[in-house]
């Protein structure tokens, strides 16, 4: 009886903990039932989680935000031909991590990696094993790009790989700037390159130097945007609200450059670098009357498009540097003697040496020419005797006329990091060597501008770089009138003085200039040999080459209207007279000018391209040549399938456009080309070139009459 007791009392209280354990769970569940109750009361009451508004992001995620880039303005020459543009360049990448999965539940990663690799080989200048090493990284990553290799894609090559349709295959686009002539006024135009910005989070092209950066703000543009909705499928939603605002594009720059003189002054001025190897160089051609730079280079420069040389000179010699002229510097001191009634052109010297404040200064020639009149110190270029003509005016008078040709004061050209030079003038030997350009250091803008008063009478305009804005649409918005900064020179007879004696450096007898006498041009010049202070210690350089060596020349002598100035430091290969080395760039470009202004009333030579797509090629190729144009054709067929320059673009007389028909293409011979003809011949036929080198093409790796497909890679080589 009392175990069947207890196992009734066991049973019991079996039976009351299962009950109790029962409850608890009730209640449990119960209370998790409330707090999810409460949960979603709260969500729905409050449409809220974590601070998020769950409307907001149900909306946003089917809400598209589309930035709508705006392009930067053009920069053109004088005539409206492209000198800058942008230019759309991609970057490819590929998603690697699987996990990377579409609303249709699609793969949005790499999924046959030898396939993709494969298949890229034909547009990239790549490899395939090489792509598939990018595709197999050693370490797990979420996404990887393909070096040099995969950057700077056109918007050809990125639609041939988008028509393959890779799973993982994406782009970023690039923002580009494009330099169709290469090296080309590089330290003038300057250069914009891409930069991040933190607030739009993308990168932007920014003006880093010359031009570029000066009109940074005008040329950059204002982005758009547009808001839409969506549905699952990314479709845009029907009669769902658009917010749209469109880019603002930046304004255009017509400069005062002429492409045709500005390529001959680069070709000679290269020819000078390889054959004489000079420290650096200068080059300006000017307009006198109005300030407009026709034509201005440096060495060393660079190609802005392919940035080769950029490292070695960045500095633009053109106004961030100082030197000494030397005695092109006289034409100044003349002007101010005569102007002042200080110049006695029949009053003898003793040319040679001269003692001025326990300094004896020497003329080039040392032994001198004995007694001479002054009237033969400008085309002798006697240092001794323009100390005499500058100790005649005195030093107070000197003063005021170098105040007034505004030397040691910035020109404010339109170049960023002017440099204003110096003057020494705190003795009477100080005062008396910057008679013939010494103890004084200028910039060649502003020599220039010290220059242009022979054109006006006396009056100097400031150098100008820029002739007009315009906007997007082509509405001229800002010109850029001749702007007067002094009249240093008031008697009407001074310039007549000075060009008679410019005229008389050419005398073979008794100039210094004869090397620059040109047949049939009316011509007056001044020959420049500046020597150059030590970097320590005081004094100046000794040897042959040591020197800056300049000429500056004016026609027509009647009425100067043009200007050209050179100078050459240091030609470490001088294995010709300096004036022979400075001839070679200055008749060809002297002589360039005189065509140039006799054309100026003749016919535009500059051409609208017109539409030749759709056109057969011998119908194009007529209208082409009755405009001075040349047609290069690529391809079998009969019909114009695409053209290397678009409608509209503007070009010089005998340029050239390639255009695309279909069939085969076999290979032409490149040899002479120009970046820009390489430029249409890749876009055309979506062959990948692998440029070394500028210049223009010298050898290529594919040989003339090879049949080739898009993608096919050719090396080319190009050579100055």
């Amino acid at each position: 009886m009392k175990n069947k007791s207890n196992l009734k009392l066991q049973k019991s209280k079996a039976h009351g903990y299962r009950f109790t354990v029962g409850r608890c769970i009730q209640l449990a569940v119960a209370l998790v039932f409330l707090v999810f109750i409460g949960r979603f009361l709260y969500i729905g009451i409050s449409k809220t989680v974590s601070g998020q508004n769950l409307s907001a992001r149900v909306k946003q995620l089917y809400h598209r935000n589309e930035v709508i880039k705006a392009n930067r303005g053009t920069i053109y020459d004088r005539n409206g031909l492209v000198i800058a543009e942008d230019s759309h360049l991609y970057t490819i990448y590929a998603i690697l991590d699987k996990s990377s999965i579409n609303y249709k539940n699609k793969p949005e990663y790499v999924v046959n990696k030898k396939e993709t690799a494969r298949k890229l080989a034909t547009v990239l200048p790549m490899s395939e094993k090489k792509i598939l090493q990018y595709l197999t990284p050693k370490t797990k990553a979420f996404q990887v790009q393909f070096g040099a290799g995969g950057s700077g894609l056109t918007e050809a090559q990125k639609e041939k790989i988008q028509a393959m349709k890779l799973p993982g295959i994406k782009f970023m686009e690039t923002p580009s700037r494009f330099y169709p002539n290469g090296t080309f006024a590089s330290h003038v135009v300057g250069l914009a390159q891409p930069l991040y910005s933190k607030k739009t989070g993308s990168q932007n092209l920014v003006g880093t130097m010359g031009l570029e950066a000066w009109f940074n703000k005008t040329l950059t543009g204002k982005d758009g945007y547009r808001i839409s909705s969506v549905d699952a499928q990314e479709n845009q939603s029907p009669n769902s609200p658009q917010i749209f605002k469109d880019a603002q594009n930046g304004n255009n720059l017509y400069l005062t450059l002429d492409s045709q003189l500005q390529s001959l002054l680069e070709e000679r001025l290269s020819f000078v670098q390889k054959t004489y190897n000079p420290v650096s160089m200068t080059a300006v051609v000017e307009d006198m009357k109005t300030g407009k730079i026709l034509a201005a280079s440096q060495r060393p420069t660079f190609n802005p498009q392919t940035k080769k040389g950029l490292t070695k000179s960045f500095r633009n010699i053109l106004v961030q540097d100082t030197y000494e002229p030397g005695s092109v510097f006289k034409i100044l001191t003349l002007a101010a003697a005569q102007n002042s009634g200080n110049y006695h052109p029949n009053q003898y010297y003793n040319s040679g040496s001269v003692s001025v404040g326990g300094a004896t200064i020497y003329d080039w020639n040392k032994s001198g020419w004995g007694s001479i009149p002054l009237s033969q110190a400008f085309p002798r270029s006697s240092n001794v005797g323009f100390i005499k003509i500058e100790q005649t005016m005195g030093a107070k008078t000197w003063r005021k006329y170098l105040k007034r040709f505004r030397i040691g004061e910035k020109t404010g050209v339109t170049l960023p990091g002017e440099q204003p030079g110096l003057l020494a003038f705190n003795n009477v030997t100080d005062q008396a060597v910057t008679s013939f350009g010494q103890g004084v250091n200028v910039n060649v803008m502003q020599m220039m501008q010290a220059f242009s008063s022979l054109g006006n009478n006396g009056q100097m305009v400031k150098p100008q770089f820029v002739e007009k804005q315009t906007d997007d649409s082509g509405k001229t918005i800002k010109n850029y009138k001749v702007e007067k900064v002094g009249k240093p020179v008031y008697d009407v007879n001074t310039r007549k003085v000075l060009i008679e004696n410019m005229k008389r450096v050419l005398n073979k007898q008794i100039g210094t200039g004869y090397s620059y006498k040109m047949s049939g041009i009316p011509l007056g010049v001044k020959t420049g040999t500046a020597q150059i202070a030590k970097p320590k210690g005081g004094g100046y350089l000794t040897g042959d080459s040591n020197y800056i060596f300049s000429v500056v020349g004016v026609t027509p002598t009647k009425n100067p209207r043009y200007c050209v100035y050179l100078t050459m430091k240091q030609p470490r290969q001088m294995s010709a007279p300096a004036e022979k080395i400075l001839a070679s760039i200055f008749k060809p470009v002297m002589r360039r000018v005189v065509t140039m202004s006799k054309s100026e009333n003749q016919p535009s030579t500059i051409i609208s391209v017109p539409n030749f797509k759709n056109s057969t090629y011998q119908a194009a190729s007529n209208k082409a040549t009755n405009l001075g144009l040349k047609l290069v054709k690529l391809g079998e067929g009969k019909n114009v399938l695409a053209q290397g320059v678009s409608k509209g673009q503007k070009l010089s007389q005998g340029s050239k456009i390639y255009v695309l028909t279909s069939g085969k293409i076999a290979c032409p011979d490149m040899r002479g080309w120009s970046l820009e003809d390489l430029r249409q011949f890749s876009s055309l036929t979506g062959v990948k070139l692998n440029i070394k080198g500028s210049g223009t093409v010298k050898t290529q790796s594919v040989k003339k009459g090879t049949i080739i497909k898009a993608g096919k890679k050719i090396t080319i080589q190009l050579k100055e």
